[in-house]
């Protein structure tokens, strides 16, 4: 006789009741698979969300779900709660219980990326005004392309190793190079305030500087600078970076490693010029 299954999988079909307990369950499951602390807390959000909204898990209420998401959301958060409840179910061991993707037309150009001119003057900016904290924020971000979040995780002894080793989805690790003149800088300011441990970014408390911090500040620097507030926030510098990157290097199988990319298909829309170039270009050639 062969032994029936441990792991009993529960047809969509079959509702179930919500529990308090579920939400708890899955944050552990998403904890046991090693999924990113971001990626945790956004499966959570679109989880618990659904859990609001319903009072049992079925086939129905997860396309009234969809439908709902469509009427609220933006395509990319209705595809990001619906990877959410795809893997809920997925720990739930339910078959047939997946909801397909929207599918997102891809840009045939970037928008909101920070001029090389604009990125040149806000630095001129922060070095007149003092501001060397947001000096290297924006200029180690220019640099590298990482994400704020990887940012405020560098440390001191990463300036002097020249390198900081990311870890991404499944514990997936990437190396991210700091650039030679980046570093040399960058050591000279911390030197100068003897630091030799610890984060790079620190609050005026001496405590670690936050994401929310620094994009809250950056909002400040549009009306202190006179630069246009779609283009000033932090994910501009990782687009700055790879598109620079591309234009010189045009390795995008390299590019596609150093962002962290799951897919260089995401890595492609670099290929592409700004919305802006395209308007300065068709408004440059175009003379009939």
């Amino acid at each position: 006789m062969r032994k029936k299954s441990t792991h009993q999988k529960t047809m969509i079909t079959d509702p179930i009741p919500v529990s308090d307990q579920m939400l708890a369950d899955f944050r552990r499951y998403l904890e046991e698979k090693q999924m990113a602390d971001n990626t945790i807390a956004a499966y959570t959000r679109g989880v618990e969300q659904f859990l609001s909204l319903y009072k049992t898990i079925s086939h129905d209420n997860m396309k009234l779900y969809k439908c709902y998401l469509l009427e609220h959301y933006k395509p990319q958060t209705v595809n990001q709660r619906i990877r959410s409840m795809n893997c809920f179910t997925e720990s739930l061991h339910m078959d047939g219980s997946r909801m397909t993707m929207v599918h997102i037309q891809q840009r045939s150009f970037l928008e909101n990326v920070i001029s090389q001119a604009d990125y040149e003057y806000l630095k001129r900016c922060l070095l007149r005004d003092g501001d060397r904290l947001y000096y290297f924020i924006i200029r180690i971000m220019a640099a590298t392309g990482m994400r704020i979040s990887e940012l405020v995780q560098l440390q001191v002894s990463d300036i002097c190793r020249g390198y900081i080793n990311l870890y991404s989805k499944g514990n997936k690790a990437r190396r991210v190079y700091i650039p030679a003149q980046v570093r040399k800088e960058c050591q000279t300011w911390l030197n100068h305030q003897e630091r030799t441990s610890g984060p790079v970014f620190l609050n005026r408390s001496g405590e670690p500087i936050t994401p929310d911090v620094i994009r809250k500040r950056m909002k400040q620097f549009n009306a202190l600078y006179g630069l246009e507030p779609a283009i000033l926030h932090p994910h501009s510098f990782r687009h700055f970076f790879a598109k620079n990157f591309i234009e010189t290097c045009g390795d995008i199988s390299m590019l596609s490693d150093i962002l962290g990319h799951e897919s260089i298909e995401t890595t492609r829309i670099y290929l592409h010029r700004s919305s802006m170039e395209q308007k300065q270009l068709v408004n440059q050639i175009v003379n009939w």
